[in-house]
């Protein structure tokens, strides 16, 4: 997915200034210039989308610059694209295969049994636990 974004310039005083049009809400900014504004907005849009996915929210589908570009509130503003991995919206079920002591495979398995889910069940809520608490 591409998300276009639109970028404030920014100077030695002015931080840049980066918005996500599509996904309310998601703004990012830089002190270094437009690169580092570029990899700033794409760190938000990926935890934007994360979070929305997580809230049971729908991830809006991207616009063209060229529909956004009419918008007044941009004028004068740099236009760029970010890519987002696809796989980021993806809730396919992928088997995987993983190394653990025995020692932490049974306690793994414990604390599983004591919540009354499934071994994977257990992982995948215990990472996004993590995500939150983050």
């Amino acid at each position: 997915m591409k998300y276009p974004i639109a970028i404030e310039s920014g100077d030695d005083k002015t931080a840049w200034g980066v918005v996500v049009p599509d996904l309310p809400g998601c703004f990012s900014a830089a002190d270094s210039g437009i690169d580092e504004a570029i990899d700033n907005a794409k760190e938000a849009i990926e935890l934007w989308i994360e979070t929305a996915l997580d809230q049971g929210s729908t991830v809006p589908k991207p616009s063209t610059i060229t529909s956004l570009q009419n918008n007044p509130e941009f004028k004068n503003w740099i236009w760029a694209i970010v890519e987002i991995d696809p796989a980021l919206l993806s809730d396919d079920i992928e088997r995987v295969n993983i190394s653990l002591p025995k020692r932490i495979l049974a306690r793994l398995d414990s604390k599983a049994k004591s919540a009354g889910e499934t071994r994977s069940g257990y992982i995948a809520h215990m990472a996004l636990i993590d995500q939150v608490a983050c």
